[in-house]
């Protein structure tokens, strides 16, 4: 699929600077648990952390398929670094664009996606993973007050955040149509990040645990109407997963090249093990899983483009690009043998960040009955 003009424009522009700013120090902030805020900085003034927001909000305007080149490449230069983009992105200044009063997006609209304030999406709590509408945060209305009171679980950006984009009850008795979303700075009273999760890989992301006590906030900080709250939760599905299949693509293909560079190098029997068959092959089916992946993100992305439906295909490219990515992250460590199991070699931290693909913004599992529901209606 050829790219326009503007699409290459920002694809080399995210591509050089992860390779320059994010690749260099990958390894070092994967250790330290290091939260890269002057880069993250830097990706907003370069208009990349507000990409679907139209200009005159102060965003770049751009397409799906931008957003999924600019997802590949950040996530090939830094994994962590790619969750926050996507977040910023698909499930903060998106929706609050789209579903903001004119105050509010006065407000922040701009200075989330210069990333002078950075955001966190709130609606996973310890009890609920996918299913969004058995939440128990409450938001109960006290005089001219909404007063928040709840759990929530695995929030991204949890104590770098500046604002949350937060999910409540207001309406006990309307089941999910009793939901509704709150915009919550991270600075009020009664926000409180329990603990700093310990996880697996991505650690220069911060996952956490948060707490909601007593935590007041005004009707203006409603985003949309009472009860909108899973619409919105939902409405951007599409971008999030395609968004997500394209960091899995984009760590993929940092694992492989790793593979394919040392396969070049290292030699054995007087050859380099390239040569070998073996070998060979295993880089060719990584190539083409790859490219085939690439391939199911750039058609989602271009059907969420066009305004058609595109909740299968976004289901698709997510599950299998996740899918993909850990084969091709564990064929990268075989290519390299015990030295690929070192922490002096890049593929295991590739191994160890690319797990979670398969996990957030809608399981394997869920996305295979997204997909079984609608060819069935086909």
């Amino acid at each position: 699929m050829s790219l326009s003009e503007e699409q290459t424009m920002i694809r080399d522009l995210a591509r050089d600077f992860a390779r320059n700013e994010l690749a260099p120090h990958a390894a070092e902030w994967d250790r330290t648990g290091h939260f890269p805020e002057a880069e993250i900085t830097r990706l907003g003034e370069l208009g990349l952390m507000g990409m679907l927001v139209p200009e005159e909000w102060g965003g770049a305007g751009a397409d799906h398929v931008s957003l999924a080149l600019v997802m590949e490449e950040i996530a090939a230069g830094d994994a962590g670094v790619s969750t926050t983009v996507n977040m910023q992105n698909c499930v903060v200044t998106k929706p609050v664009y789209e579903w903001g009063s004119e105050e509010q997006k006065q407000r922040y609209l701009r200075r989330l996606v210069s990333a002078e304030l950075r955001g966190a999406f709130m609606l996973t709590e310890p009890h609920t993973g996918s299913d969004a509408s058995a939440i128990k945060t409450r938001a109960r209305l006290e005089g001219n007050k909404y007063v928040l009171n709840g759990n929530k679980q695995f929030i991204t950006s949890g104590t770098t955040a500046h604002l949350a984009i937060c999910f409540a009850v207001t309406d006990e008795s309307a089941g999910k149509r009793g939901i509704s979303a709150f915009l919550v700075p991270t600075d009020a009273p009664g926000y409180k990040v329990l603990r700093t999760e310990v996880k697996l890989g991505q650690n220069s992301s911060d996952t956490c645990q948060v707490a909601l006590e007593d935590l007041e906030l005004g009707p203006d900080m409603m985003l949309g109407e009472p009860g909108q709250g899973y619409r919105i939760a939902l409405a951007n599905l599409e971008c999030g997963r395609i968004a997500i299949a394209a960091q899995a693509l984009g760590i993929a293909r940092a694992a492989y090249e790793a593979a394919l560079e040392y396969a070049g190098e290292r030699e054995t029997f007087g050859q380099a093990i390239f040569e070998h068959q073996a070998v060979g092959f295993k880089l060719a089916d990584m190539a083409t899983e790859l490219e085939a992946a690439r391939a199911l993100i750039h058609h989602a992305a271009r059907l969420r483009d066009g305004g058609l439906p595109s909740i299968k295909e976004a289901s698709m490219a997510k599950l299998f690009a996740s899918e993909m990515a850990e084969r091709v992250c564990s064929a990268a460590i075989q290519v390299h043998g015990g030295y690929g199991y070192l922490r002096d070699f890049p593929v295991e931290r590739h191994y160890r960040d690319v797990r979670i693909c398969q996990i957030y913004e809608g399981t394997s599992e869920i996305q295979r009955l997204v997909i079984a529901r609608a060819i069935r209606e086909e």
